[in-house]
């Protein structure tokens, strides 16, 4: 500060309030720049009041405090201050605390604590007084308003107007804005390449969501080449402003390896960073890294923190992990209460396989006698109160003879009552009916459950159901055709013995054309799962060059693999093999190994 200017703010308002701005943004002496200011504020000096408004919002030179900022900048953009109406615009679409619109407000202690009351319509109305006045930040605020608002505010053909003025002004935010327009519905690949390019501009201008939202598209290939590199790049970008999202989605890259060098040390800085500022997968993910340990060493009680953060907020997935921690008491005390609690919570919240995590719990036969009957009771209880989980688990009880004798037409009882509403008791109930235990035998009520559940998602019941299907033993006779599209559903879940039944049909002999590159495919994909027939099948086709090159020696090793889970076959195959195994390219058939389906 010069002496000139010292000496001039002595006389001078003008003076006086450059001076307490030059204080206030000095850092130094901020506190006395904002008594400076609040003088002038308080004398009705427009741009002091939005100064003083800007120290308490962000805590410059004064504690912060939302009221006192608010009710000055409200001040300042009455008075025409075209930055304090756009500051405001933005506070109202934040959510303002009651009392600041009156301007009665000019303490914390005038203002009910923590009471925020977003008003789209009172931003709009600010927004548009600065945007009229040429405000690019405005403008694209008020695009974003009219783009975001409730019905009565909402006019996106407006939006667009104000975003491109805001763009043409150079103002990030509104290349923003216009992207996110285009890029609604149902875009042409114009409309696409154009987004990619506002994108970039906003870029330019340092914002995070537009790193995202590039991370995004260059990700999934959309717009521009698919480029996981790239993709990481802009991720990187926006975590490090601060973007939970993309802190979130580095954070797997750098788990994955895709697109970046793995490194879990600093996936999981990113992860914790994600989700402690709210990214529920973040928390998620944080759990599974020290659950499953690897370069981190395990650690559960961490694993619990994160899975319990996680399914607070409504994570299936995450509740029943944090439900089997509870039952093998990893990290927290072992407790089936506990475990029940979340297996239901997260059989409530989609988890399909925790709808028989609860029934498990009891076939595992944990615990003592004494702890089976009270879990049998527990269940019993919640089904006579009308809970079809309960319901479906007391079912398993009986079936069973887990804490009560075992009693197949109960069984079937309280499975028929909960089969309706849980997809694990339609496939226990179509099971039973199929194989007469407990009911008459129906087989095509059997199979009619059985659909249901496969048709829910239910891997196992697919592949019983496909089984059914192969052998022709379904009321319809047989449907390879069908059987084919439920192997398929299951094995996309990662069913192994789906994969193996995949490649026996693709193999040949059956009502599905032959294709023996898909066969050794998928017997390949049983086998790296350690699926002994897969292993028996993938090393057949290996040694005979079935559905692709010959490598003998390979082919040797997967039937090693095969002899070692006591396969015969695999026995035989290596006998004949000899050690030269010479063994002529394609001779004889392949030989499927014979399993139900």
């Amino acid at each position: 500060m010069s002496l000139k200017l010292r000496v001039a703010s002595h006389f001078s308002r003008e003076a006086r309030l450059a001076y307490g701005v030059s204080l206030l943004e000095g850092g130094e002496n901020a506190a006395r720049g904002f008594r400076l200011l609040s003088a002038l504020a308080t004398e009705g000096v427009t741009e002091a009041q939005y100064q003083v408004g800007r120290a308490y919002l962000d805590g410059t030179g004064v504690p912060a405090s939302l009221p006192d900022g608010a009710h000055w900048m409200m001040r300042a953009a009455r008075d025409g201050h075209v930055k304090a109406r756009f500051s405001i615009a933005i506070l109202h679409v934040l959510g303002l605390p009651e009392g600041i619109e009156s301007g009665a407000a000019a303490s914390p202690l005038a203002v009910g604590p923590g009471i925020r009351k977003p008003d789209f319509a009172e931003g709009a109305r600010w927004a548009r007084l600065a945007a009229e006045a040429g405000s690019p930040d405005a403008q694209a605020l008020l695009g974003y308003i009219l783009t975001n608002g409730p019905e009565g505010v909402a006019d996106p053909a407006a939006a667009w107007s104000w975003y491109e003025k805001a763009a043409a002004a150079g103002a990030a935010q509104g290349y923003l804005g216009l992207a996110g327009l285009r890029l609604k519905g149902e875009p042409d690949e114009a409309q696409i390449a154009q987004a990619v390019h506002e994108l970039r501009e906003a870029t330019k201008g340092g914002l995070s969501s537009a790193f995202h939202m590039l991370g995004l598209m260059h990700e999934q290939g959309w717009g521009v080449a698919r480029d996981l590199a790239a993709a990481a790049e802009c991720y990187r970008k926006a975590a490090e402003k601060n973007f939970p999202q993309a802190q979130a989605r580095y954070g797997f890259l750098l788990i994955s390896g895709v697109g970046v060098a793995r490194d879990v040390h600093r996936a999981e800085t990113w992860l914790r960073r994600a989700a402690l500022s709210g990214e529920t997968e973040a928390a998620a993910l944080l759990g599974d890294i020290y659950a499953r340990g690897g370069e981190l060493p395990p650690n559960y009680l961490e694993s619990a923190k994160w899975y319990r953060l996680a399914a607070d907020r409504g994570h299936a997935a995450a509740a029943r992990a944090l439900g089997l921690l509870f039952l093998t008491g990893a990290g927290v005390h072992r407790d089936t209460e506990e475990a029940a609690k979340w297996f239901r919570f997260a059989a409530e919240h989609g988890d399909r396989t925790s709808d028989a995590d609860l029934g498990n719990l009891a076939l595992m036969g944990r615990g003592t006698e004494g702890e089976r009957i009270e879990l049998r009771q527990r269940f019993e209880r919640a089904a006579r109160s009308g809970d079809l989980v309960g319901a479906f688990n007391l079912g398993v009880c009986h079936a069973e003879g887990v804490g009560t004798p075992r009693d197949e037409r109960e069984a079937a009882r309280w499975l028929q009552s909960a089969a309706d509403g849980v997809v694990n008791a339609q496939y226990w109930l179509g099971r039973m009916m199929i194989e007469g235990r407990g009911v008459e035998t129906d087989l095509a009520g059997g199979c009619a459950w059985l659909e249901k559940a496969a048709n829910a998602g239910m891997a196992d019941a697919a592949v019983l159901l496909a089984r059914l299907l192969v052998s022709g033993k379904a009321p319809g006779g047989k449907d390879h055709a069908r059987a084919l599209d439920l192997y398929h559903a299951a094995a996309s879940q990662g069913h192994v013995s789906a994969m193996f039944s995949l490649g026996a049909l693709y193999g040949g002999g059956h009502d599905v054309p032959e294709d023996r590159h898909a066969a050794r495919l998928w017997f390949e994909r049983a086998a790296a799962r350690g699926d002994a027939l897969g292993q028996l099948m993938f090393g057949r086709y290996l040694i005979r060059g079935l559905g692709g090159a010959q490598d003998i020696e390979a082919g040797r090793g997967w039937l090693e693999r095969a002899k070692a889970q006591n396969v015969a076959e695999a026995a035989a195959e290596l006998e004949r093999l000899g050690p030269a195994g010479a063994v002529e390219r394609g001779a004889g058939r392949h030989g499927a190994a014979r399993r139900a389906g």
